[in-house]
């Protein structure tokens, strides 16, 4: 038992909430039953984000091509990653609430390399990877005043949904989806939706809670042209 709770708490459970469920077995305090969730939600977000652009990284990799995906929906898509993590160390929110970031933004960065590498820009790519790790260096650092971090987070709901526009642009002009991974765009529309219940309950941020609600909705709007062009995505693969 005492293996548990060092296990527990407070990582998972605050000590009263430890007390509640284990020791009096009250499975049915709602307050308490609510930060576990939320938890439990919160690092099962944390954990696939280790694994979720990985089916679209194998995929640029197995056809050798970026086809379909855009370079600019994957800048913007970087800033707002960016300005959530930034802005969630300076708050010092619980790394359950946005941990997700630090493995998405590793992902994204190396799917942006891709795509210059496989268009014939590997110059530009290692480049790219550069300064982008410079600027969030600078972004992460103490010298960053706390305003320009609050403007990037308030930023990051145009920022999200342009980002995904952009790429839904792209998939109208081909008719396809090309490249774009769909285990990928549904672990990244499940993870946005899990987040707004996380959000709500660890942070009370009102631009968390709502980057994550435009995030879903941008997501949805992905993932419905996945399904719309599966068969002819399926044609341009065995073409």
């Amino acid at each position: 038992m005492a293996a548990l709770k060092v296990a527990l708490v407070p990582y998972i459970l605050p000590e009263y909430c430890y007390d509640e469920l284990v020791v009096n077995l009250n499975l049915l305090h709602v307050p308490c039953l609510k930060v576990f969730l939320s938890k439990a939600l919160g690092f099962g977000v944390v954990a696939g984000s280790l694994v979720v652009k990985m089916p679209q990284i194998l995929k640029i990799l197995g056809a050798k091509s970026a086809e379909g995906l855009s370079f600019h929906a994957i800048l913007l898509e970087l800033v707002a990653i960016s300005g959530t993590m930034a802005y969630s160390i300076a708050h010092r929110f619980p790394f359950s609430a946005w941990g997700e970031a630090l493995f998405v933004m590793m992902q994204t960065v190396s799917i942006g390399f891709l795509v210059q590498h496989f268009g014939g820009h590997t110059k530009r790519g290692l480049a790219f990877l550069f300064t982008y790790f410079a600027l969030l260096s600078f972004l992460l650092s103490p010298v960053t005043p706390p305003a320009v971090v609050t403007t990037l987070q308030v930023s990051n709901m145009p920022t999200a949904a342009t980002s995904r526009l952009l790429q839904a642009a792209t998939n109208y002009r081909n008719g396809h989806t090309g490249q774009l991974s769909a285990i990928t765009t549904f672990l990244l529309f499940a993870g946005s939706l899990a987040r707004i219940f996380t959000s709500i309950q660890e942070t009370g941020d009102l631009l968390m809670v709502l980057t994550y609600v435009v995030s879903l909705a941008c997501h949805s709007l992905i993932l419905g042209q996945v399904l719309y062009y599966w068969n002819a995505t399926g044609r341009l693969k065995e073409e």
